[in-house]
């Protein structure tokens, strides 16, 4: 079988066996939530530990950002 036939196969396969949902629950919408809020909260921890890893962790508001006047 060439690639072409595999992957027509699979996509007919998969049609036949795919189950329609067509109605929005309320805990759809919180599994979203939650899934948007880890992703966040992953990301940021993740950021976080490679700042920590090059040892210059990012401080907010700590010093005051210079500012080029002149040139």
């Amino acid at each position: 079988m060439t690639i072409l036939e595999i992957a027509l196969a699979s996509q007919i396969w998969a049609r036949r066996h795919e189950q329609h949902r067509l109605e929005f629950t309320e805990s759809d919408g919180l599994k979203v939530l939650f899934r948007t809020a880890f992703g966040f909260v992953a990301f940021t921890l993740l950021i976080a530990g490679l700042n920590l890893a090059t040892d210059r962790p990012q401080m907010l508001a700590q010093h005051p950002t210079p500012v080029v006047a002149e040139r």
